[in-house]
């Protein structure tokens, strides 16, 4: 399920199988699909930008689910002990967010006056920078690529690639208009809603996940995204997921919540291999 890139020494990119297998759901994590409970996905984003809040977050659940940012320099460490904890992972897209350039999404972000070939070379760029992952997303730490996102024919050729690839994609905007779910090649889900969008501490984020369980009680399904793995995001979010059993509700990886399969297909353990160099960009 992985092929070398023609751009990148030792750079292995996702594909689908000759036996039909997608990435998404090879590296899937456990979960039992017969739960018939409202189901609630967090996605955990910022993984790689502070190493220690980054292991730190492996005590959470299985469940929980990481957005690992492509310029981490110790993915060779932190990627498999990840997905020897049953965490899913997603790659973080560097994507040209609002407030760009004083928002800085890094010098191998995908720009809205980048050309599609420039682009195509930096979105393989990232998909090379470790594997094992379901799927990719916007949310770059607390940046969600908003201005790439709403350029519609860029965004088609980065859908299309990821599709092709056998993954899906979570977009970091809420509620975006255009994500619904298993549209075409490429299942989508938009966040519904972000936990650490304020400053307001602990309280506030405990006030998101209570929204967050309203939404899944009420449409069967929701998702969270958290920016980034601060001390106080990580512990609110374990003492929340305790009391969800009690509550009637499952914690879900986030492939569930986008693909609602109707059958568990248990993570097929594959080899994790990193990208050991890669050549400049023309």
């Amino acid at each position: 399920m992985l092929e070398s890139s023609a751009l990148y020494v030792n750079g292995q990119l996702p594909r689908i199988a000759t036996d039909g297998r997608t990435p998404r759901q090879a590296y899937a994590a456990a979960f039992d699909t017969s739960d018939t409970r409202p189901r609630i996905a967090i996605l955990l984003a910022g993984i790689g930008m502070d190493e220690a809040a980054s292991m730190a977050a492996l005590d959470l659940p299985a469940q929980v689910s990481f957005a690992v940012t492509p310029y981490a320099t110790r993915l060779e460490k932190f990627v498999p002990a990840a997905r020897a904890a049953g965490h899913e992972l997603l790659l973080s897209m560097p994507m040209e967010p609002q407030g760009y350039p004083l928002n800085d999404p890094g010098n191998r972000a995908l720009l809205t006056g980048a050309s599609p070939l420039v682009n195509a070379q930096l979105t393989e760029w990232a998909l090379t920078r470790f594997t094992g992952y379901v799927g990719v997303t916007g949310a770059l730490g607390q940046m969600r690529g908003e201005r790439f996102a709403a350029a519609l024919g860029q965004m088609k050729q980065l859908q299309t690639t990821l599709g092709e690839r056998g993954l899906l994609y979570v977009d970091p905007r809420p509620n975006a208009a255009w994500t619904k779910p298993g549209e075409g090649r490429l299942p989508t889900r938009g966040i519904d809603v972000v936990l650490d969008e304020t400053q307001g501490g602990g309280a506030e984020i405990d006030k998101a996940l209570a929204r967050l369980e309203r939404i899944a009680r009420d449409r069967g399904a929701a998702m969270g995204l958290a920016g980034r793995p601060s001390p106080l995001a990580v512990d609110r979010i374990a003492v929340w997921a305790a009391g969800l059993d009690a509550r009637g509700v499952a914690l879900a990886p986030v492939s569930v919540v986008v693909q609602m399969p109707q059958a568990s297909t248990p993570p097929i353990p594959l080899p994790i291999t990193m990208s050991q160099r890669t050549v400049p960009l023309p």
